[in-house]
């Protein structure tokens, strides 16, 4: 991870859509956050997380290993980030494992300023 600026809060995007990292990148700089992104679970599980204020974004339907499953890997490592995961259709089982894991669940399409509103509130 590229060094920080002080009490600038750090978004991780996980997202296996080029575009749609893009899009939360663009977004959510402008709004003055610092960004880093990942395509896949398996790069999340090897980045530096930040220890002190930021939160995830995290997509459930990921290749390989899911983004729950990534989630639940990180907290029995006891990493605590605030965490958003981000699908769409979730059905009660993912809702049960979000509620599980402490993270919030937000169904895309992402409209309006409901996943910006998550996100400063956890950072």
């Amino acid at each position: 991870m590229t060094d920080r600026l002080p009490n600038r809060p750090t978004v991780i995007v996980v997202d296996d859509d080029a575009g749609v990292r893009s899009a939360l990148r663009f977004s959510l700089e402008v709004e003055g956050f610092e960004v880093v992104t990942c395509s896949s679970a398996e790069d999340l599980l090897e980045l530096g997380l930040p220890e002190d204020h930021g939160c995830l974004v995290l997509d459930d339907r990921l290749p390989g290993m899911s983004g729950m499953d990534a989630l639940e890997v990180l907290r029995r490592r006891g990493v605590d980030i605030p965490t958003i995961v981000i699908t769409s259709a979730p059905d009660p089982a993912l809702r049960r494992r979000a509620l599980l894991a402490n993270a919030r669940l937000i169904e895309k399409p992402l409209l309006s300023d409901l996943l910006l509103g998550a996100i400063r509130t956890l950072s």
